[in-house]
């Protein structure tokens, strides 16, 4: 690893303190971003995000694609863990803390929506920064194209019900509108961006120019944007972080403990099942990372803005970023 990637962890707690200082100096004026929004997703992140993508998606040979088939087990783990454990540890770790263990701290109206919004987060596999993680994992890019794109498939019909059934709420609508704006920006546009520029490069420049020089060009790009991203969430979010610190920290604990068991579980299962680490750690990733613009989509319209499960579903933003390159580290530690 060069001088930058060694020491990641700190520029990830730099980029973290950043972010909610810069929150903190710039008050109600960082707002002039946070609002540049679309249905619900911000444009300045959804920017960085497509420079973290763009070098996955470029990478991706379509003719692999069709070739997913013949190994269905890394599909097989993706929708277990998704759809089968992911939703129901994750309301066992709401209960578990937010209505025993914090129950001095917290009211009960207060822990039940804590609850939903981390309900929320669970049932929802992540559809954007997977491609992230798996790029920084050498995963598969064609194999993690296809679990995400099943992954969307399975979440159309399974959200509802689950989220229903484990809320016992009624009155819940997949938000359309926010699902089909995320996927269209953080999939169908950098995927369109990276199929056409992978033939005109190859074409013009030739295979080897393109593997050798410009692939290893991007890998500083994704990162650094990664980084920006950090900087903007937790500026976003920094006036709310300082304003209940202790809140927020509730909130991260049970949010991050799920992240790490979902993860390991994935993991595991995949090696038991014979996956070569470019599928199994991709599979591992979308199960532990989370699709947050639909929860906290789903979070406002069902309780509020200001509610407590848009906040619990907010803090699975801002924790997401730091916890999965933690799991990156480690997936590349352990790469087999």
């Amino acid at each position: 690893m060069n001088f930058f990637e060694r020491y990641l962890t700190l520029w990830v707690t730099l980029c973290i303190g950043g972010g909610i200082l810069l929150g903190k100096m710039l008050g109600s004026s960082i707002t002039v971003l946070s609002d540049l929004n679309l249905s619900t997703v911000n444009i300045p992140v959804a920017l960085l995000v497509w420079l973290m993508i763009y070098p996955m998606m470029v990478q991706i040979d379509f003719s692999s694609i069709a070739k997913a088939g013949s190994n269905p087990k890394g599909l097989l783990l993706t929708l277990t863990i998704n759809w089968l454990i992911k939703p129901f540890t994750m309301a066992f770790f709401a209960w578990i803390f937010f209505d025993k263990i914090y129950s001095a701290y917290l009211s009960p109206e207060l822990a039940q929506e804590y609850i939903a919004g981390a309900i929320l987060l669970g049932a929802a596999p992540c559809t954007a920064m997977v491609f992230v993680w798996s790029y920084l994992t050498d995963g598969d890019p064609g194999y993690t194209l296809v679990q995400v794109a099943v992954n969307d498939l399975v979440l159309l019909v399974a959200f509802i019900p689950i989220v229903g059934f484990l809320l016992g709420v009624t009155n819940i609508e997949i938000p359309f509108e926010a699902l089909v704006t995320s996927v269209v920006i953080f999939v169908v546009i950098p995927l369109t961006a990276g199929f056409l520029s992978n033939r005109l490069l190859i074409k013009t420049k030739g295979e080897q120019w393109f593997k050798t020089v410009f692939l290893p060009k991007l890998k500083p790009v994704s990162i650094v944007a990664l980084l920006s991203t950090l900087v903007l969430l937790f500026a976003f979010q920094g006036e709310k972080i300082l304003a209940s610190p202790m809140d927020i920290f509730l909130i991260a604990i049970p949010l991050t403990i799920q992240t790490y068991l979902i993860f390991f579980i994935a993991w595991f299962l995949g090696r038991k099942l014979k996956l070569p680490h470019c599928i199994c750690s991709p599979a591992a990733m979308i199960g532990a990372s989370n699709f947050f613009e639909l929860a906290v989509a789903v979070a406002i319209a069902l309780f509020g803005l200001n509610s407590g499960a848009a906040l619990a579903t907010v803090v699975g933003v801002l924790i997401e970023v730091p916890v999965m390159l933690s799991l990156v580290k480690l997936s590349n530690k352990w790469k087999y």
